[in-house]
Parts: C-alpha cells; sequence; structure tokens
C-alpha cells in the first residue's frame, strides 16, 4: 500500500483498532485520538529516512552539548528550580546536576518545545511509522498503544500529546512505554505531565534512574591518566584500588574517594585519548540511552554544572581541527559577517556548514564546508 494513499492510511487505522481494543483502549478514546488525522505525517517519514550528512566524532558530539553555554543555562536552571531539585533528590537519591544534564541533552532545558515544528502529534507519528515504516513497525505499534493508554488515563488532553518524530515526549524525552512504566506526579495536581510541568518531568527521569540500580553518592565515572601500556585492560572490571596498583592515576593527582568501589577501563576515543574508568551509575544513565557517548555526555555536563573544571586531557583532534571555544568564535564571526543566521551554540551542523560554504564559494574556496583552523583564521581575522 502506497501510504500517501488516505483510504489505505484510514483502512489501516481501522484495522489497528481490534489490537488497541485488547489492550484495554475504548471506542471514544480511539475516536478521540485520531479524529484529527487523515493522513500519515509525511515529515516523520523524511525523518525516519534521513540519513545525516556526517557521522560526529565524539569531540564533536561533546561540543554541541558539554560547553559554556549548556553549563551556564544549567547553573540558572539549578538556581530557579532548586526547591524542585532537592526535593527530587531526596526522595529519588538522583544527583540533581545528573537530572539537569539529561534535560540539556533531551531538550535544551526545554527549549526545544517551544520550536513548534520540531514537534509532532504522537499517535500520528507512531501511527505513520507502524503503517509505513517496515523497521520500527512493531516499535511503532507498541508505543501507539501506551500512547493511546496515556490519553484515555487522562494526563493530557490530545492536543498536548505531542513529541519527537518517534514519540519521544515532553521536557525530558520518554517514549509512551517509558512514560507509563515511570512517570511521576510531582506536583501532586492529579497528573503526570512532563511535557508542562518541569517537577514531574525531573522527577521521571529520576525515577527511571533510581528503578534501574542508581547509586547514590557515588558519582559516574574517573577521567584517569592511564600508563603506556594501558589499553590492554579495556574493557576489564577492577577495584579502583586495583587499578591504581596497575599505574592508573586520576587527573589532577586527586585521590580516588572510594577505592573499593569497582569500575570499567574505557578509552572511549581510542589509545591516543584520555581514558576513563566507568562506576556503576555511568551505565544506569545508559539505561536512558544506551550510547556511551550520551553517557558521558551526561556525566561531564553534570560535574561542569555542579562546578567541576573542564577535563585534564585533550581529544585528539585531527591537525586544524577547532575546539568547543573557536567553534563559538566562528560562528559569532560567520552571524557578524552575515553568512550565518542560526543560534551560537557551539553546534557545527547543517547551517554552520552551509555558511561556511558560502564564504568559501564567493570567495573562490575549495567548498568542503569544514571548520578547520585556515577558515577560522580567514572569517574571523
Amino acid at each position: 500500500m502506497a501510504w500517501t494513499e488516505e483510504t489505505s492510511f484510514q483502512q489501516w487505522l481501522e484495522d489497528f483498532y481490534p489490537v488497541a481494543a485488547a489492550q484495554g483502549i475504548t471506542r471514544e478514546t480511539y475516536a478521540q485520538a485520531f479524529a484529527q488525522v487523515q493522513f500519515p505525517d509525511p515529515k516523520v517519514i523524511a525523518k525516519a529516512n534521513f540519513q545525516p550528512e556526517f557521522k560526529s566524532t565524539l569531540w564533536d558530539y561533546l561540543d554541541a552539548r558539554v560547553n559554556p553555554r549548556s553549563v551556564d543555562m544549567g547553573i540558572k536552571m539549578r538556581q530557579l528550580h532548586s526547591t524542585t531539585l532537592t526535593r527530587i533528590e531526596q526522595q529519588f537519591g538522583v544527583r540533581q546536576e545528573i537530572l539537569l544534564a539529561i534535560w540539556s541533552m533531551e531538550t535544551s532545558y526545554g527549549r526545544i518545545l517551544e520550536k513548534e515544528s520540531r514537534l509532532h502529534y504522537v499517535p500520528q507519528a507512531l501511527a505513520t511509522l507502524a503503517y509505513a515504516d517496515k523497521k520500527r513497525s512493531n516499535f511503532a505499534r507498541k508505543q501507539l498503544i501506551a500512547a493511546l493508554q496515556i490519553l484515555q488515563s487522562g494526563d493530557v488532553e490530545p492536543s498536548g500529546l505531542k513529541g519527537s518524530w518517534a514519540g519521544a515526549m515532553g521536557h525530558t524525552q520518554f517514549i509512551p512505554t517509558s512514560y507509563l512504566a515511570y512517570g511521576v506526579d510531582m506536583d501532586g495536581d492529579g497528573r503526570r505531565d512532563i511535557w508542562n510541568t518541569i517537577p514531574d518531568a525531573l522527577a521521571t527521569s529520576a525515577n527511571l534512574l533510581e528503578d534501574n540500580g542508581w547509586q547514590t553518592g557515588k558519582t559516574w565515572g574517573y577521567e584517569i591518566i592511564a600508563p603506556d601500556n594501558g589499553i590492554q585492560f579495556e574493557g576489564q572490571t577492577k577495584t579502583l584500588r586495583q587499578w591504581t596498583d596497575l599505574g592508573f592515576i586520576r587527573t589532577r593527582k586527586r585521590a580516588f574517594p572510594r577505592p573499593a568501589d569497582k569500575a570499567e577501563l574505557k578509552f572511549p576515543a581510542g589509545v591516543e585519548g584520555p581514558a576513563f574508568l566507568m562506576l556503576r551509575n555511568f551505565f544506569v544513565i545508559k539505561r536512558y540511552n544506551n550510547s556511551d557517548f550520551y553517557a558521558l555526555a551526561v556525566g561531564l555536563l553534570a560535574d561542569r554544572i555542579g562546578g567541576g573544571g573542564r577535563m585534564a586531557q585533550a581529544w585528539p583532534r585531527p591537525a586544524g581541527a577547532l575546539n568547543i571555544d573557536e567553534k563559538f568564535a566562528l560562528q559569532k564571526c560567520l552571524k557578524e559577517k552575515g553568512y550565518y543566521n542560526g543560534e551560537i551554540d557551539g553546534y557545527v551542523g547543517k547551517g554552520t556548514r552551509n555558511a561556511i560554504r558560502l564564504v568559501q564559494r564567493l570567495n573562490g574556496m575549495p567548498q568542503t564546508g569544514e571548520p578547520d583552523r585556515e577558515f577560522y583564521r580567514y572569517i574571523c581575522k
């Protein structure tokens, strides 16, 4: 069936109702959910099929997420929501800076939710994927049932059931099944409102982490300096005392506060890059998003929001590559000269690369779109 045919999609919706009904969804809820839906969401199909122009390296990934802007915003949000964060930390045992870092990573402290063009009506988005995307059909069908259960529970009106193209919802981006499992009504108004109520959203994240084994009072990991032969131990788990005996030293000559804690050795950027000893909480963060990049970014950002300094060691960037401060400066120069109208956020994405290509084209340079140091010196001279 062609997904662009309204009759085919409408037939799919009708055929899916018995599946929803078997999970307790009433005909009234189903009709309410799809009252304004006639077609699949074409933007969901486009996003599902999108292939990134370039794959981000670890340092580029971290630059876009752990930078002066995200740190400053985190500090402001900690002050603004201090009472809420303290209550959540006391109830769930999760360090408040970790919750702020997750909030930053997921929706830039809620700013993405203000961009209506980035949001999708969740039942339509999930029905679109279930109908038109074979790879994601099973996932989408399961999430669609959960979204209908959320609607039927009364936690949110249909008009408020907005999320990403794949159904992630609210300030801290929960897919419907995870929302049902971990949703918290922190403000006590009778609804688990992760879309509009920051206490509910942050408490829901804390609930997920606690339920998956968060260790209160402990950190996520340590940046370390590895001995010359350290790479041979990558992936192994030992106590911090044992790692110390093997020559692994915490940066800035700091001691490990609990030498009996167990940690796994990781070289996230390879042997030429910094090494880390990851504790249990690192792997709990991965239950939120199963990516080492993600968990490392959350940990580093949380530490910075909490008053910690930058990493002691540099990432093995290629010769001529810009660091995060230079990326901010590059965007500022491009904007001041009229080539770039996006945000100055240190993220070298499509908009920044197109601006670089424009300058290169106008000045007879190879149109690479790459933010290297030679271009930086040219545009910021």
